[in-house]
């Protein structure tokens, strides 16, 4: 079968021209032509094996390509890398690898291209197109990929129990390849993922979270999560999650499985943002339900406060996997602390004053809040659901409506602490805060306009109320709008 087709871009000529200076065989492998025969769109990333030194291949390429471009050498790896245009290209010669008990990281040998494809992760990506003058185009797919990309069927090409053990990490790549491309893991690959889940604890987590990230930006991410926790593998990336399997059942009073409850509420949110946090919080916001869940005879099941220990949960989850302790991390607290905030909200009558309360502390990320409690109503009942969904509709118009008026987001009481000082004479004290916290206060719950001359009215009397001097007249009728 001949792809010449899919080899048009000029990069493939010259890349073919290059090798044949050399004298060297070179193909294009993996992901390139997987994605074209699933007509996945144009893949940015070339994977290229020579047959023989593909660091020297990669070089000659640079030197025939117009804008000269810099070559990355990993010479740990035998690889070398180049950007061409909106291209990268990474260049690495055939081998064959073997692997030690303790590390992912295999014993390098030359090999023959056979050799190549047999170290490939899965069939789909040992497929491979001949860049040679002669054969251009020819696809070389000894393991049949093409039939398991019609069938959609992620398998290995050799035993899976080895290609699992050798490199652990291909565990998580086949259930992301799974979950992106909808295809189904071959039984026998799944039965040795679940054998040697245990492997994944030689993987680094950064390498771990990079696959958890594609999982979760999948349009169904919970195919991977349910692949994941059916394998064991989550017990050892993400426990906070295993943790809420299960429904308990006292006195016939029984509680929902928060494990699938978060399952769906992940994939919810995946059909309105593409996000990457927000669907991490929509991920994480229920962790803090399995530490707080009681029973008690007058209220049944409870989860008291599981918003505040889930937030905290957030922190340790992101330290543990070597994320970003950074904004985004401070997003995602934020949202899972707030994350029943709006569900509260629509369950009653909207007044204006909860509405202030929320942008308030929501500030900038009130509209992903009001999304990712959206897509946290599962219930099953129609009913509930329409009146949930029209409630939240109330809530995002109240939102924009107190948000024109009063200015609340990201807001700072009209009076500051320097003019509260200026006016009574004082040192840096608890009044002060006192003060701000009673202007705050009357703002949001609508007994003051958020304006300059009604907070400073509100001061002066919460000073007298203090017994307080007002010192400086001429201050107020200097700032007077």
């Amino acid at each position: 079968m001949n792809y010449k087709e899919a080899l048009q871009h000029n990069i493939f000529k010259i890349i073919s021209q290059s090798a044949q200076e050399l004298n060297l065989s070179c193909f294009v492998i993996g992901g390139f032509v997987r994605d074209y025969i699933l007509k996945r769109g144009t893949h940015k990333d070339i994977d290229i094996v020579a047959i023989g030194n593909g660091i020297k291949l990669a070089k000659h390429v640079a030197k025939n390509l117009p804008n000269k471009p810099k070559v990355q050498i990993f010479k740990t790896y035998g690889t070398a890398m180049l950007k061409h245009k909106d291209i990268e290209i990474e260049f690495v010669g055939a081998r064959k690898e073997s692997y030690s008990e303790d590390s992912r990281n295999p014993i390098v040998e030359n090999g023959t291209l056979e050799d190549d494809q047999n170290r490939r992760d899965f069939t789909i990506n040992a497929l491979a197109l001949d860049l040679n003058e002669n054969d251009f185009g020819n696809l070389l797919d000894p393991f049949n990929g093409i039939q398991d990309l019609k069938d959609k069927i992620i398998r290995t090409p050799l035993n899976p129990d080895i290609t699992y053990s050798d490199d652990p990490l291909r565990m998580m790549r086949a259930i992301r390849f799974a979950t992106q491309l909808n295809f189904t893991i071959e039984d026998k690959s799944l039965n040795a993922i679940t054998k040697n889940n245990h492997r994944i604890k030689i993987i680094t987590e950064e390498r771990i979270v990079v696959e958890l990230h594609k999982i979760l930006e999948s349009k169904i991410p919970s195919v991977g999560f349910l692949l994941l926790e059916q394998t064991g593998l989550l017990d050892f990336i993400l426990p906070e999650l295993t943790a809420l399997k299960g429904i308990d059942e006292v006195e016939g009073q029984r509680h929902k499985d928060n494990f699938y409850h978060t399952l769906e509420v992940v994939d919810n949110i995946a059909k309105h943002t593409d996000n990457l946090w927000l669907r991490w919080a929509a991920l994480l916001h229920d962790i803090g339900k399995a530490p707080t869940k009681k029973f008690s005879k007058k209220v049944g099941w409870t989860f008291h406060a599981h918003e505040f220990e889930g937030s905290k949960m957030v922190y340790q989850l992101f330290k543990r996997l070597k994320m970003p302790l950074n904004d985004k991390m401070k997003f995602v607290q934020k949202m899972v602390f707030m994350s029943s905030r709006p569900i509260v909200l629509a369950q009653d009558t909207v007044t204006d004053s909860a509405v202030r309360r929320l942008v308030f502390d929501a500030g900038d990320y009130v509209d992903d809040l009001m999304t990712l409690c959206e897509a946290d109503i599962t219930t099953k009942n129609p009913k509930r659901f329409k009146k949930y969904h029209n409630n939240f509709k109330i809530v995002r118009e109240k939102i924009i409506e107190v948000e024109a008026r009063d200015h609340i987001r990201n807001f700072q009481p009209p009076v500051s602490g320097e003019e509260i000082m200026a006016a009574f004479g004082l040192k840096p004290s608890k009044e002060i805060g006192i003060i701000k916290e009673a202007i705050k206060e009357a703002i949001l719950e609508g007994e003051i306009p958020n304006e300059y001359n009604a907070a400073y009215s509100l001061m002066l009397k919460e000073g007298e109320r203090l017994g307080l001097s007002f010192k400086l007249q001429s201050n107020k009728d200097s700032k007077q709008k």
